[in-house]
């Protein structure tokens, strides 16, 4: 198993319906709402939330008696615990079977790691929680609370580990504190950790749905929660306002297990455990630290690595991941709670510019290291982009990254390179993963059981956009990040390696191509309909120069920055071009000027990508402004332009700063009306959005204003084009 805790994941009919999504890298583009047309798409007619599958995977067992650090709510009088097994595999006739982690004795019946774990039964009752709190289904508040319990005996509640939790826990109720293989803490609950981090998550989500409901066992939630931040404190937080460096990027030192994935869904319960009330000092104190930290993890922009996305690993500046990418939602809400509007822009910059650029890619990939070297699909990563969409709509008032929610969503429903549905509402299964070649992996264990209902619970929340995605089941057509392998190179004199796949920060995709001073290779890319972006992947070791010239992209210096605390010294890191490859040529070339070239790969990103999905429905097209390079030249003359007809019906839109940008002279942007923290404008009916208004200050260079239907509100993003049409 993953340390990560990527456990579930072992290893199209078209219709007259059409979303298409534009994303492009002209700096001075500005999009446009499309006009409203025939109805596309129905609101399903039933919940699309099943919860058959997870209730199927819950078991009970009894602990022995008397295990030192480890009780839980009223165990004397109900000892019989509730857990969710951990895997099920799929067996003939549509059935499954629940399995374990490692390999099983059939002697003791025992698994190499146990046959229950605390990520799964903390985010299985988070599951509950939430569809408790949308339906009101006792049932489901009842297998929320049993849950927790079972969650809590697993936490550690005396000693020098108190807080902590153990990860496994064997059929008949033993706890398993150093499983095999060995994951790290070992033993499980001798620190901090990614099931710590999400025993925090469902602690806070548990109080705030028991609050008012069972008032005893929410205390008693309450109690288990700061005791977890108790061991949060002294072995994170305790380095609160500490920085260091990761090959040359500075980076917090108080994030969990270094991540600001695992801090994320941490933050997601302290941010619900804060709102529910009474005050609460000590959650409402490390969701600001670990918000804190997490925004500071965003990292690039539109036209560099990793285009405005949130990093979620503080050792290494080359890894993106989609399962646990839940940091713009965690930073979504924490800006609400704690109103800090400041926490919103790397939000923005994460779902509205690099999430367009995964989707147009192919989607939530396992893993950029930075090239897409694991394109493996899992529900995990799918519903952590879909809860990220609609948190950030939800906390911007964005119509268009709810668009985007839907489109990303109806990966469940067929939108995907199989072309077929990966949740079946019907029987709540959701499966366990989709390999780069289209096959599907029809094993649903614990993990994609609940990923999938979450985003469920999601889509019932917001019906529009659950009717968007169940409509959209294919996926017609495609146009966006591409990889040139170096090895691939048409003509070459340099030398071809095969490096260890994983440097301990990041990952080959492939072979190593190496030019010395003087040596040359050239590569086939093909003509397109647009310009692109080229953007080499250099393997680069501290202190070391590199420098080449590339016909039609200038030269290209590469100096590799210090280790600090990446695991490895040496780094890979794209690295943009200075000038942009014509539609019509079809070659890439590079000579070798001084110092060795090391080359992974050449990620190709067209000027315009395109992802259009295909329905039932109506239709419409995207359309789109280009305001032309002057403007990028001359930003405070550029226009952000909202030109959607309802305006000129006599609408209202309003516009937002998510920044901290400051004013033309330097001053603060002033701040107008409020909306959930964000400065707000209001424009006069068919008036355009400036790029320099007395209410922003100046807008930076390349700024856009994302379409909004009225009455939401539009956020200034980094440059990207952005088209959405749908239908």
């Amino acid at each position: 198993m993953n340390t990560h805790a990527r456990r579930g994941a072992r290893w199209a009919v078209t219709g007259a319906a059409v979303v298409a999504l534009t994303v492009g890298l002209a700096s001075p583009a500005a999009a446009t709402a499309p006009a409203p047309v025939a109805a596309a798409t129905s609101v399903p007619s039933a919940p699309l939330t099943n919860l058959s599958h997870l209730d199927f995977l819950l078991d009970q067992a009894t602990p022995p008696p008397g295990v030192e650090g480890h009780t839980t709510y009223r165990l004397a009088e109900e000892p019989e615990l509730t857990f969710p097994w951990t895997y099920a595999d799929a067996r003939d006739g549509g059935t499954f079977e629940r399995v374990g982690g490692g390999p099983l004795d059939p002697e003791t019946g025992y698994w190499g790691q146990g046959a229950y774990n605390a990520d799964d039964i903390s985010r299985a009752a988070v599951v509950y929680l939430r569809h408790f709190e949308q339906t009101g289904d006792e049932a489901s508040a009842d297998k929320a609370y049993e849950l927790l319990r079972g969650l809590t005996y697993m936490q550690t509640v005396t000693g020098p580990n108190a807080g902590n939790v153990v990860l496994w826990m064997q059929p008949d109720g033993t706890l398993n504190p150093s499983a095999e293989p060995i994951e790290l803490p070992d033993p499980s609950d001798s620190g901090a950790s990614y099931w710590l981090a999400r025993t925090i998550w469902a602690l806070g989500e548990g109080y705030a749905a028991f609050a008012d409901v069972d008032p005893g066992f929410a205390a008693f939630l309450d109690e288990r929660l700061d005791l977890a931040l108790e061991a949060l404190d002294r072995q994170v937080l305790s380095r609160y306002g500490e920085w260091t460096e990761s090959d040359g990027l500075r980076v917090p030192a108080w994030l969990i297990v270094d991540g600001a994935d695992a801090s994320a869904e941490a933050v997601i319960g302290l941010a619900a455990r804060a709102s529910a009330g009474p005050d609460a000092p000590a959650a409402r104190d490390a969701l600001a630290k670990l918000a804190e930290g997490i925004a500071a993890m965003s990292a690039g922009d539109e036209e560099s690595w990793p285009y405005g996305a949130v990093l979620p690993w503080a050792q290494s500046r080359s890894m993106w991941h989609a399962w646990a990418s839940q940091m713009p939602a965690a930073l979504a809400v924490a800006s609400d709670v704690l109103d800090d509007p400041s926490l919103l822009a790397p939000a923005v910059a994460d779902t509205a510019v690099f999430t367009p650029t995964l989707l147009t890619a192919g989607g939530a990939d396992n893993g950029w290291f930075p090239s897409p070297t694991d394109r493996v699909q899992i529900a995990y990563g799918v519903d952590s982009r879909v809860q990220s969409l609609l948190s950030v709509a939800d906390a911007t008032g964005s119509a268009g990254l709810e668009s985007l929610a839907g489109l990303q969503a109806a990966w469940y429903f067929g939108a995907n390179r199989a072309g077929e549905p990966m949740y079946d509402p019907a029987t709540g299964v959701t499966y366990d993963g989709l390999q780069p070649d289209g096959t599907i992996n029809r094993n649903s264990g614990a993990e994609s059981a609940i990923h999938g209902l979450l985003t469920m619970l999601a889509l019932d929340a917001h019906p529009a956009v659950a009717a968007r995605a169940t409509a959209l089941t294919t996926v017609a057509a495609q146009d966006g990040l591409r990889v040139v392998e170096a090895e691939d190179a048409v003509a070459t004199d340099g030398t071809v390696t095969t490096p260890e796949s994983w440097t301990g920060e990041s990952s080959w995709s492939g072979d190593a191509l190496t030019l010395a001073p003087g040596q040359e290779a050239t590569w086939e890319v093909g003509t397109a309909d647009t310009r692109r972006w080229l953007e080499p992947v250099v393997w680069s070791d501290p202190g070391e120069t590199s420098r080449s010239t590339w016909r039609s992209g200038g030269q290209l210096k590469v100096t590799g920055p210090a280790q600090g605390i990446s695991p490895a010294p040496g780094v890979l890191l794209p690295y943009a071009l200075t000038a942009l490859l014509s539609e019509n040529r079809d070659e890439v070339s590079v000579k070798a000027l001084s110092g060795e070239l090391m080359l992974d790969a050449i990620l190709v990103r067209p000027w315009l990508s395109r992802l259009v999905l295909e329905g039932d429905g109506a239709r419409t097209e995207p359309r789109a402004v280009d305001r032309g390079r002057r403007a990028a030249r001359h930003p405070r003359r550029r226009r952000c332009r909202l030109d959607d007809p309802r305006l000129r019906r006599g609408g209202r839109a309003r516009a937002h700063d998510v920044g901290d940008r400051r004013g033309e002279r330097g001053r603060p942007a002033r701040r107008l009306r409020a909306r959930r923290g964000l400065s707000a404008a209001r424009s006069r009916p068919g008036a355009a959005a400036r790029g320099r208004t007395s209410a922003h200050g100046r807008i930076r260079r390349g700024a856009v204003v994302l379409p909004c239907v009225d009455p939401l509100p539009c956020a200034a993003l980094p440059a990207r084009r952005f088209a959405l049409a749908e239908g």
